[in-house]
């Protein structure tokens, strides 16, 4: 079926209302109407996408470094989407910037011990397959220099990850925006969806991170605080992380100087500017890893809730009738949303083909998945 069969009639019942326009809900969107489905987005903020999470991270692909940090599912969610971001990328109407330089952890010598610590976390968490082939590198000063020349001098060894990735997160909320409209997707920007009123289609999807509150009430927020520089001169090729005991930042540089540099993770749902504290520790932390930064220009101080269940994981719920939920991915968007957005995808039209249509049926697709501990049931017999 063509992308313009895939168009929603004024008036017309879609195949399925996505709600939140989120970097999650555009990509339900996008591949729905991909695969010739009628679809309809409803967010309550703007086609930029400048109120969502997404607008705010660093958008590191690093599978292997988030492992010092994260479980196994978290690791292979991302090992899985770094593979598919680039064909993602190439099906949107619009460049977006994606690098697949890998990834340089470094630390001062008195925090050497978190060095170990990092090691051990990751060796523990990450699937063999990440760690084979030279996944995981220690670099000594001479080699450190090599890979990254601004460095040079400043460390005396550090982790290098050659695989991982990033890319522009802004860039591919605009891309993804655009891919919408090429598909036919009735996209309803700046528009609020009334839980007592939810918009008409046969099979709706749940994508609004916090906003999704009502129906989650176990969802809660992780502030995080960022700072976006320019600061030329410097030119770091790949994203650099501080190991440190209190702070540990990163450092991601993008196109044309800017850096986003980033660390905090609060408890609560303060949504107001970043604090004076948390402005220092940052820019600190990025003049300790190059004293040019000491020159950069603040572009931004922003902050951003991310969506949180109680473990930490993303989680695709049936409620046993014509609904999705899909929530939890934490800090971990970018990283996971292309296999999280693929398995709610295949959901949905299993759903809307009836394929799914009772908790055993439910249970099969679910076994079939290899996401099996993501996707969840709340109709009443799956208990």
């Amino acid at each position: 079926m063509t992308a313009q069969s895939s168009v929603v009639s004024p008036g017309a019942q879609p195949d399925f209302a996505v709600l939140g326009g989120g970097l999650c809900g555009r990509l339900v969107a996008w591949r729905l109407a991909g695969a010739g489905h009628r679809v309809a987005l409803y967010e309550r903020g703007d086609a930029a996408g400048s109120s969502s999470a997404a607008w705010v991270a660093a958008a590191m692909l690093a599978p292997l470094a988030e492992a010092a940090v994260a479980e196994p599912l978290i690791v292979e969610l991302g090992a899985a989407s770094l593979e598919e971001w680039p064909r993602i990328i190439g099906a949107l109407p619009e460049p977006v910037f994606f690098q697949r330089n890998g990834t340089l952890v470094v630390w001062h010598h008195g925090d050497r011990a978190e060095a170990s610590l990092f090691e051990r976390r990751v060796r523990a968490n990450a699937p063999a397959e990440l760690l084979a082939g030279g996944g995981l590198e220690r670099v000594d000063g001479p080699a450190l220099a090599a890979a990254e020349p601004a460095l040079a001098g400043r460390f005396a060894t550090g982790w290098l990850m050659p695989r991982e990735g990033q890319l522009d997160n802004r860039q591919v909320l605009s891309a993804l925006a655009a891919g919408l409209a090429e598909r036919g997707v009735a996209a309803h920007w700046n528009t609020r969806v009334d839980e007592t009123a939810r918009p008409r289609a046969r099979v709706t999807i749940d994508c609004r991170g916090l906003g999704a509150k009502p129906v989650l009430p176990t969802l809660r927020g992780i502030r995080g605080e960022v700072a976006r520089v320019k600061a030329p001169g410097i030119g770091l090729t790949r994203p650099v992380r501080l190991l440190h005991p209190r702070y540990p930042i990163y450092l991601a540089p993008k196109e044309n100087d800017l850096y986003v540099v980033g660390a905090t993770e609060i408890e609560g749902e303060d949504m107001s500017p970043v604090s004076v504290r948390s402005a220092l520790e940052l820019l600190s932390a990025a003049f300790a890893v190059h004293p040019g930064f000491g020159e950069a220009r603040i572009l931004e101080l922003n902050t951003q809730c991310r969506p949180t269940l109680p473990d930490h994981r993303p989680a695709i719920t049936w409620d046993g009738a014509q609904t999705l939920t899909v929530n939890g991915l934490y800090r971990h968007g970018y990283m996971i949303a292309p296999e999280v957005s693929k398995a709610a995808a295949d959901l949905a039209d299993a759903l809307l083909t009836g394929q799914l249509k009772d908790a055993d049926g439910f249970g099969a697709l679910r076994a079939a998945s290899p996401w099996t501990t993501m996707l969840h049931c709340s109709a009443p017999q799956a208990v």
